[in-house]
């Protein structure tokens, strides 16, 4: 039986724009689930969204919408984004789906049983935006220590968890365990400040919030949400049902958080497990900041800055290898890393352009040039070979060594050591002057066969990290693209094998001419929204009777499935009355399939029917557009028949 790997990235909270701050720990721990999966093992990543609390019901009532039409949105959007980057998840969990909910319920029951969670009031300073409650000696200037902003002062009863009650077994387990939380900064920062100074009981339920969910012993109360949200990591291996994955997966192999949440993470979680009786994930790591002009990137703070962080525009420009590179390769791991396009662009140069893409496409041109796009035969190992072959045949145990201690910079400098060595073997070797004598011709075909070696071997090790250049190098080699680490070996290219010179995998980016057209957009940017609305052409004005000629009724979506060969388009089957209609709408971007089951839509019902894709619309499904490039499905406020007419 394969060992087992579960790895996690914190759930994400769906208020505001996502940017690249939310992409450093997620890319992180996909290199960490692929690398596993390389090595054979048997790994469950989880990533998801944290949906409740009262910051999204605010922001939703002043938008006029349900919460669920406020976050549904943004969760399409963290979707798109993570497909974007090739994020391959097994699961992505929301908290407001019902498994999640059950299984919560059933853990409030089982702690309210066991008398870890009893009711009390609870009176403290609450910052909205951070969802978080502070005593009056934690304030900084009477403000949120966290984001600077207005604290209320907020009473209320409140059910409580016991969480003093596990101080005590905390640090033991600390002790016991001195793997248990990377790295070290973060454990003495655990054991100083909090359970050395002794932990107050939590509050884990409010009476003010209705957007949750509810407590099972008394329905007016809503989880707040610590055990809610942390929760995730077991509910979405069913915990506490029958048959499920939680017997096959927990504990947690590890638990990638950011350094603000480590308390969370570090202290609340293990509590709660302890009073479950459930066993401790074997690892949480909480590393740093990704800083921009010093500040960490926040949507709490607003001064993430669009024009540098926004995943969707990197990715258009530069490509998701060179923005995951980046995001693994610069960044200290551990400790707080600071991003400026300027630096983006030069590492991508440096490294995948003039290194890794320069070292593959000279070694390609030179074989085909040479030896007719044949591989030529492997040949002697001799002098300067011996040092590359030694390199390149030792990368994997540094790599290997490296994510042991999840540090994907380490591993990536192992990987481009190499690389810098085969780019100085060539000219060592000087194959341009081989090629020229006859006599050499043996001898130049050893240098190309030790280069191709190389070029393969980085592929393979570089699969965790890239997901589009490695198979691409391969093909380019006539390898198997899902070539594995089993296959590292040096000397396994075959003789006679096909070569071909491929396109630049990573054309090199003129740096000055770049940061100006970056200045450029960041302007344009930056003009006032008013600006643009005033240059939009307006609608011709029309008459009531004009407008009484379109009919608009709710319907209901029965079924959804996506539209093959369109990344746009949904197919949806709504019940409108007492018919059933086929309609096609271009919102795959922000709505799921599984998401718009069960939704009620107002649907424009007299449209002339007309295919798309091949699949019949017969209607149009309205939205509204949120001025930001993002959808919001128009519903009914309250509940209404199917057939319902708009008027």
């Amino acid at each position: 039986m394969a060992k087992k790997y579960y790895i996690t990235t914190p759930i994400y909270y769906p208020s505001g724009n996502w940017h690249i701050g939310h992409c450093y720990t997620t890319v992180i721990c996909d290199a960490l689930a692929r690398f596993h999966k390389l090595l054979g093992e048997d790994v469950f990543f989880l990533t998801g969204t944290d949906e409740h609390g009262q910051k999204v019901e605010k922001e939703a009532a002043k938008r006029g919408i349900t919460p669920r039409e406020f976050i549904d949105p943004l969760v399409a959007e963290l979707k798109d984004m993570w497909r974007l980057l090739d994020v391959e998840y097994n699961r992505f969990i929301r908290t407001t789906d019902d498994d999640h909910v059950r299984a919560v319920q059933h853990i409030y029951q089982k702690l309210y049983e066991s008398g870890d969670i009893y009711k009390a009031e609870y009176e403290g300073y609450y910052c909205t935006p951070c969802e978080s409650f502070w005593t009056e000696a934690q304030l900084v200037g009477g403000k949120c220590p966290d984001c600077g902003r207005e604290v209320t002062l907020q009473k209320e009863e409140s059910y409580f968890f016991r969480l003093s009650k596990y101080a005590p077994a905390l640090l033991k387990h600390y002790e016991e365990h001195p793997e248990f939380l990377q790295p070290k900064s973060r454990v003495n920062e655990m054991v100083n400040n909090f359970l050395k100074a002794g932990l107050t009981d939590l509050s884990v339920s409010r009476t003010t919030v209705k957007w949750g969910v509810p407590l099972p012993f008394d329905k007016k109360h809503t989880a707040y949400v610590w055990i809610d949200a942390l929760s995730n990591y077991v509910t979405a291996l069913g915990y506490g049902a029958e048959d499920n994955l939680y017997k096959t997966y927990w504990p947690a192999d590890l638990h990638m958080v950011g350094k603000e949440i480590v308390r969370f993470h570090a202290i609340i979680w293990p509590a709660i497990l302890m009073a479950l009786g459930e066993p401790l994930p074997r690892q949480i790591y909480g590393h740093g900041w990704l800083l921009i002009g010093g500040e960490k990137l926040s949507k709490s703070k607003e001064n993430a800055r669009p024009e540098l962080t926004d995943p969707y525009e990197l990715v258009k420009r530069y490509g998701a290898d060179a923005v995951r590179y980046y995001l693994l390769r610069e960044i200290p791991f551990g400790s707080d890393g600071e991003y400026t396009t300027e630096r983006f662009l030069l590492r991508v140069n440096a490294d995948l352009a003039n290194d890794l893409g320069n070292l593959v496409s000279r070694t390609a041109a030179m074989i085909v040039q040479n030896f007719g796009g044949k591989l030529p035969a492997r040949g002697k190992v001799e002098g300067t070979d011996k040092e590359l072959v030694a390199l390149a045949d030792g990368a994997f145990e540094k790599v290997k060594d490296a994510m042991a201690r999840l540090n994907a910079p380490d591993a990536l400098e192992a990987v481009f050591e190499v690389v810098a060595r085969a780019n100085k073997y060539i000219d060592e070797t000087t194959p341009w002057i081989l090629a020229k004598d006859p006599e050499k011709r043996e001898r130049l075909g050893a240098v190309l066969y030790n280069l191709a070696e190389v070029c393969r071997i980085c592929a393979i090790l570089l699969k965790p990290f890239l997901t589009k250049a490695p198979a691409l190098i391969l093909k380019s080699f006539s390898c198997d693209e899902n070539a594995g680490f089993e296959t590292l070996k040096f000397g396994a290219l075959k003789e006679g094998a096909e070569v071909v010179k491929l396109p630049p995998i990573f054309p090199r980016i003129d740096i000055k001419r770049e940061l100006a057209e970056v200045e450029k957009a960041v302007k344009e940017q930056k003009k006032p929204q008013d600006a643009d609305k005033k240059a939009e052409a307006k609608k011709p004005e029309i008459s009531i009777d004009e407008f009484g000629k379109v009919e608009l009724k709710v319907g209901e979506v029965i079924a959804c499935e996506k539209v093959a060969k369109s990344e746009k388009l949904l197919h949806e089957t709504v019940k409108i009355g007492g018919e059933v209609r086929s309609v096609v709408s271009g919102i795959a971007k922000f709505y799921t399939p599984e998401e718009m089951v069960g939704k009620r839509v107002v649907v424009v019902t007299n449209l002339k029917p007309v295919k798309l894709c091949g699949v019949l619309s017969e209607g149009m499904i309205l939205c509204a557009d949120d001025g930001k490039g993002g959808l919001a499905l128009v519903s009914p406020e309250k509940a209404v028949e199917s057939g319902a007419e708009v008027r």
